[in-house]
């Protein structure tokens, strides 16, 4: 996800010199249906901006990270049966936060003014005297319908679509929903929170007048990875959704419409759809690595059990960056030792000069990539990007030469004896390993219970620290129900140690080649 407003930013940021100290200021900004990457550029900078995040259950967590670090979060989600802050409470806390001179975001989902309730807020606070804003959100009926291959309009079957609540039960006297009047409208019906009334609903849409043979569907968690939508028609899509469980959050879909779905399905047709995937990279890694499983359509769950951190002591490193330009080969063996060494030599003062005539080697095409922001390249990546790889490639390189290998302060010590044997070698430690203390809240659950399809692993440490932060029953799922995917033939080995079984190993030692092998598994697995 893109975090920077660019432009937006500087304009919101010259908002902030119109109001009143004393007087805060309110954003209603639409998160969108679910995918947190349909959020608008203006409200990820208004979220940027907010002092406070007022918001409601459907809200992706990820949202929530684009607000600083220092906002308070505030939950105020109401669903069926539950009720965090009542409406009239969440009006009232608005003004309160906002009467406090603070900048607030109201975080709500789809559209503030599509069956949200953002009027009544917006006209409470027009009320009470605060001045606030709209930022309009993609809908669900707009949004979910176009994920599950359905155009609510078409030129061959509807020119007309209408938005409805469903949380009205059909029958309901005094009713603000005339249904007998829905079943006349020609074009397509979006109903929106109908699931639980479902059966109801289709059977006053077919009293009403509408063909019993209409094509109908529900989409459930529509935009989200565990996207899933049923299709039948207004007879049969009660029996149809019951028996396939389907819970709220759903959207109900009548009209012509829906048989596009067979021909335009995209979301639910991508390589990992419906895979639960676990990372368990570091977090410096994980957003590529988590954007790239997202892509091919797998629910992605961060689990570093590893933490990046800089080294205690710049003194080491201060020294190694004085006699680069003494030196003959400087070897990376990862990117996070490229960022971390580079960003020191950039914090002295100096620029990719300091380098003066030493050649670089990174141990594969990720870390060579890691060196190009900086402005310099590797003169050798070995075609195997592993530790035995650049040995053969390089040794004899650096026969009678000094080396120096800057690397984390754990790992392996291959490169350090090979080069050893023929080289001058000093090794200094840019960043540190440490263990994370415990696994995201819920996640020992989920693999306890059977509800995550791969855990990827991608080295040895990684593995160790996972078997350690896991409970017995989640252990004793890793390898059988909840399969692993490896990186390297070492991580294999270490998994095989712990006594898992590793379902999938990639051919090439890359993060690209381990997610690879996964799409190749679920082809194979596919009926």
């Amino acid at each position: 996800m893109v975090r920077d407003g660019g432009g937006e930013m500087e304009a919101m940021d010259g908002l902030d010199s119109q109001l009143d100290a004393e007087t805060g200021f309110v954003d209603l900004v639409g998160a969108g249906p679910g995918d947190p990457d349909l959020i608008t550029r203006k409200g990820m900078a208004a979220l940027g901006l907010a002092q406070v995040v007022v918001y409601d259950h459907l809200v992706h967590p990820r949202l929530l990270d684009l607000a600083p670090p220092d906002a308070e979060l505030i939950f105020a989600g109401k669903s069926r049966g539950k009720c965090a802050l009542k409406q009239d409470q969440i009006n009232a806390l608005l003004v309160e936060i906002a009467r406090d001179g603070r900048r607030v975001v109201r975080l709500k989902g789809g559209d503030p003014y599509v069956f949200g309730r953002g009027a009544e807020e917006a006209e409470h606070l027009v009320n009470a005297g605060i001045p606030f804003r709209v930022v309009p959100g993609v809908t669900a009926g707009v949004g979910v319908t176009s994920y599950a291959g359905i155009p609510v309009t078409h030129r061959g079957f509807a020119s007309a679509v209408t938005f409805v609540t469903g949380h009205e039960e059909p029958g309901t006297q005094p009713s603000r929903v005339d249904w007998r009047a829905l079943a006349a409208l020609p074009g397509t019906l979006v109903a929106y929170m109908g699931v639980g009334r479902l059966a109801s609903i289709c059977e006053a849409l077919i009293q009403g007048g509408r063909e019993s043979s209409t094509e109908a569907c529900v989409i459930q968690n529509g935009t989200l990875n565990s996207q899933r939508t049923v299709v039948g028609t207004l007879a049969s899509l009660p029996g149809l959704s019951s028996d396939a469980a389907v819970a709220a959050p759903a959207l109900l879909v009548v009209g012509q419409v829906v048989s596009r779905r067979e021909s335009l399905s995209w979301f639910e047709n991508r390589p990992l759809f419906g895979q639960s995937v676990v990372v368990t990279r570091p977090a410096e890694e994980g957003g590529a690595s988590i954007s790239s499983l997202e892509a091919l359509g797998a629910e992605v769950l961060l689990a570093p059990t590893v933490q990046i951190l800089p080294v205690e002591s710049f003194s080491e490193i201060d020294g190694a960056i004085a006699r680069l330009p003494h030196l003959d080969w400087v070897v990376f063996t990862s990117a996070n030792g490229v960022n971390h060494l580079l960003k020191r030599v950039f914090a002295g003062g100096r620029d990719a000069r300091a380098f003066g005539r030493c050649r670089i080697a990174a141990i594969g095409p990720r870390t060579a990539d890691a060196l190009a922001p900086f402005g310099l390249r590797a003169d050798l990546v070995p075609k195997l990007s592993r530790s035995e790889g650049l040995a053969e490639e390089l040794l004899n390189q650096v026969r009678g030469k000094s080396v120096l290998l800057a690397r984390a302060d754990r790992g392996r010590v291959l490169l350090d004896e090979e080069f050893r044997k023929v080289a001058s070698v000093e090794h200094v430690t840019v960043y540190r390993n440490v263990d994370s203390p415990c696994l995201p809240p819920g996640l020992d659950d989920r693999i306890a219970s059977g509800t995550i399809d791969w855990i990827t692993i991608t080295s040895s440490a990684i593995v160790e620290r996972l078997f350690e932060l896991l409970s017995a029953r989640a252990r004793a799922r890793v390898g059988e129900t909840v399969k692993l995917a490896s990186l390297s033939p070492l991580t294999t080995a270490a998994a095989n140690r712990l006594g898992w079984k590793v379902e999938a190993e990639a051919e090439t030692t890359t993060w690209e080649g381990l997610v690879r092998v996964l799409e190749r598994h679920k082809r194979s697995t596919r009926v």
